[in-house]
């Protein structure tokens, strides 16, 4: 390829990598992986004759699909492997993500663990349709599949994702103020601030990723949460601190000790109470919570 060529070819891909990096994100829910699909999208990218090419950014993100869902396969099998509960990799976002209600919803902790839930071919589908808004013709070249078996998978995915996603979802103003309420009860380790935040059914998940102590399995009910958080607060041995920040789309908090990052956490807040508590350990899926991280479906 020429000098000329790849210039073009350069800019046309920086145009869109911020696009591309969110459709990867949203199919793997992993920030890594989705720098390495970009990696191996560039690749395929810059041998392409750009003349041949009508749509550059649909190419883009038939490219970036197809080696998101080979990754996808491949992380099947690490998760199997994976110590404790996988949770998505936590991302610093700008404000105005959560300004795109639809948008915000799709990259949070909560959803994104219910597209776990899917098949890769599922999981791509349901990104393209429901949340890029991609036409099934342009779906089916991406995937292999006929238009009709992707009108199929979609409806298949929707009908499983509207079964498992969080009902009256609050707004960012709302989840904001009870984050507030739960970080002070967190502070004063206030058993019964807690249990006045916690819903009856709250489920707290962890991921250490067998590298930080977190729970195996997810811990159910609000009396069972809020002693094992007092009681992990009981053993921390230095200075623990949590401050506000925007996590993918929503109000959370960034926990360090003693300077360090120690996680995420990141909430589900229905009715003005917490009904999901996503702590993220994994030093390896801390990497993107000191800056921000530009996400678009544009």
């Amino acid at each position: 390829m020429s000098d000329h060529a790849t210039d073009a070819a350069t800019e046309v891909f920086v145009a869109h990598r911020n696009l591309l990096f969110t459709v990867a994100y949203e199919m793997l829910g992993s920030a890594a992986d989705a720098e390495d699909v970009l990696q191996e999208t560039w690749l395929r990218w810059a041998g392409v004759d750009l003349g041949q090419v009508r749509d550059q950014r649909g190419y883009l993100v038939r490219i970036t699909t197809r080696q998101s869902l080979n990754r996808l396969r491949a992380m099947k099998r690490r998760k199997e492997a994976y110590v404790g509960p996988w949770l998505p990799e936590p991302l610093l976002t700008a404000p105005d993500v959560a300004e795109e209600v639809e948008f915000a919803e799709s990259v949070s902790m909560a959803l994104m663990l219910v597209l776990e839930t899917l098949s890769p071919t599922e999981r791509v589908v349901f990104v393209l349709h429901e949340v890029f808004d991609v036409g099934y013709d342009e779906i089916a070249a991406a995937v292999d599949r006929s238009p009709a078996a992707v009108r199929q998978i979609a409806h298949r995915a929707r009908r499983h994702v509207d079964a498992r996603r969080p009902r009256g979802v609050a707004s960012p103003h709302e989840t904001r103020a009870v984050l507030e309420a739960f970080q002070r009860a967190v502070e004063t380790r206030d058993l019964r601030g807690l249990l006045d935040v916690l819903a009856p059914e709250v489920v707290l998940v962890g991921d250490g990723g067998g590298v930080k102590h977190a729970p195996l399995r997810p811990v159910v009910g609000a009396d069972k949460v809020a002693r094992l958080i007092v009681a992990g607060l009981d053993r921390v041995e230095g200075t623990l601190t949590a401050a506000p920040t925007v996590a993918n789309g929503d109000p959370a908090l960034v926990v360090r000790l003693d300077g360090e990052v120690d996680g995420v956490m990141a909430v589900r807040v229905e009715e003005a109470r917490i009904t999901g508590l996503y702590y993220v350990r994994n030093p390896e899926k801390l990497t993107h919570v000191e800056t921000e991280t530009p996400l678009t479906r544009r």
